[in-house]
């Protein structure tokens, strides 16, 4: 058995789940892959995905070195969380699908869109703070 190939499959998985995958969900994941590293594997999707990232978040995120700008939306798939240990969900309510035996957590964020780089930033850094406490709590 190799050890490495082992270490792989058995990496903690996060799926961010948000209507649009343009914002929020956006930028946990991108908060989740600079801050986590290889020590976890980060999906996120929409139930409704935009057509694209918002390009405030993406200036909000490169405002702390982090680039989401290549980031395309997706569209949430029964595999990412088939696939995912723990799914958080922000602001879908009854749009986000409910996978029994999955760890949920729900994220009241506020929307990022249509406001300014002010208003991003705070809503940025509550997610850097609920990232960094779920990668604690992942042990990852």
């Amino acid at each position: 058995m190799n050890s490495h190939t082992d270490a792989a499959q058995h990496l903690p998985t996060v799926t961010f789940v948000c209507v649009h995958n343009a914002g929020r969900s956006q930028m946990a994941a991108g908060f989740l892959r600079e801050l986590g590293g290889d020590r976890v594997r980060v999906y996120s999707g929409g139930t409704q995905p935009a057509e694209a990232v918002n390009p405030v978040a993406v200036a909000a995120m490169a405002e702390v070195g982090i680039d989401i700008s290549g980031r395309g939306t997706n569209e949430l798939s029964a595999d990412m969380l088939q696939e995912s240990d723990v799914v958080v969900t922000m602001g879908c309510g009854d749009d986000c699908p409910y996978y029994p035996g999955k760890r949920y957590e729900d994220w009241p964020l506020e929307d990022p869109a249509g406001k300014d780089l002010e208003a991003v930033r705070p809503i940025r850094d509550q997610i850097r703070a609920r990232v960094q406490e779920l990668i604690g709590s992942l042990g990852a």
